[in-house]
């Protein structure tokens, strides 16, 4: 299997090139892809690297291939909401609930992990975060995490909140700590949940390769804002869970005697 320099795959790579185009909305959605010769020519590749990188996104759900039409950019998933009583809202404590008691962790095998603070460009992600933010990207600052549980990785998240820069240390590579109460510091405010919304996606060629899953895995998506006390948005998240990782309860009564084991919240 023919490989570039780093080792990786062809195929992988160009499907990268080719993801990094549909999140820069290069290839919006509904856009047909270019054909396999074009591809090819372009990339100078042969057609089964391009039919083997088409096939990687499609296991992503990245892209939908019609048989004898051609190879279409998916669009993104419906939204369903969900009305909570305002009187369950509490803080916004973080991403990560370690309180697994008897689960044998060793120190630092278990926490959340700064991966990159990658520049807010305009992908489909940083429009959304904008949008529910109702800010420009220009005053949106964002990064990227990795939650780890059990000793792997369990969840990817991506934070977007409206003031910046952040503090080098807080967002340097490889730094453990729950980050949002650090955000919140960093922003001079306080988290309260406005609103979370879940749903199920799969694994991107990014994703996968930080949870150490095959591209397509299922993946819960828990989404949502935070905002100040007085209802102003002031971070906007998107969490993608090994769905092998976590399970979400919703308590209708008041439990005190039991309570479920802990996971990524």
């Amino acid at each position: 299997m023919a490989a570039d320099r780093s080792g990786t795959p062809l195929y992988r790579t160009l499907a990268r090139r080719l993801q990094e185009r549909i999140d820069s909305g290069t290839y919006p959605a509904g856009t047909r892809l270019p054909s396999e010769p074009e591809l090819s020519a372009e990339f100078g590749v042969n057609r089964l690297t391009v039919r083997q990188a088409v096939a990687e996104l499609e296991r992503a759900a990245a892209v939908e291939i019609r048989r004898g039409v051609g190879t279409f950019v998916r669009g993104p998933a419906l939204r369903v909401s969900i009305d909570v009583d305002p009187r369950s809202q509490r803080f916004d404590l973080g991403s990560t609930n370690l309180a697994l008691p008897g689960d044998g962790e060793q120190p630092g095998a278990a926490g959340e992990f700064v991966v990159a603070a990658p520049p807010v460009t305009g992908s489909a992600e940083d429009l959304e975060a904008a949008r529910q933010l109702g800010r420009p990207l220009a005053e949106l600052s964002r990064v990227d995490t990795v939650t780890r549980l059990g000793g792997r990785a369990g969840a990817v998240s991506s934070y977007w909140v409206p003031f910046g820069p952040l503090p080098a240390e807080l967002v340097r590579p490889g730094r453990a700590g729950n980050l949002v109460p650090e955000l919140a510091r960093a922003g001079g405010v306080q988290l309260e949940y406005d609103w979370r919304a879940f749903g199920a996606i799969g694994a991107d060629l990014a994703d996968a390769e930080l949870l150490g899953v095959p591209v397509g895995t299922p993946l819960l998506v828990r989404e949502g804002v935070s905002c100040t006390p007085d209802g102003a948005a002031a971070l906007y998240v998107r969490r993608r869970i090994d769905g092998g990782s976590a399970r979400f309860v919703l308590h209708y009564r008041e439990r005190r005697t039991h309570r479920p084991g802990g996971g990524i919240t």
